[in-house]
């Protein structure tokens, strides 16, 4: 889980639960962070495509 990013506090939270035998609230918080995750990216991605329209729009002007 730690590979996955999740950190100490989500990583003890599924254990936890897992433990108790709450398999499905394990697997939501697992999904949930699947979802922060993927926003994080979406986000990024933005921000790459930004750069990348920068990058040519500079180049363009040179030339």
């Amino acid at each position: 889980m730690k590979d996955a990013g999740c950190d100490r506090e989500i990583i003890t939270k599924i254990c936890r639960l897992y433990d108790d035998g709450q398999i499905q609230e394990a697997v939501k918080v697992l999904r949930r962070h699947r979802c922060h995750l993927m926003e994080q990216l979406h986000e990024s991605q933005s921000k790459v495509d930004c750069l990348d329209f920068l990058v040519r729009q500079m180049e363009k002007s040179q030339g």
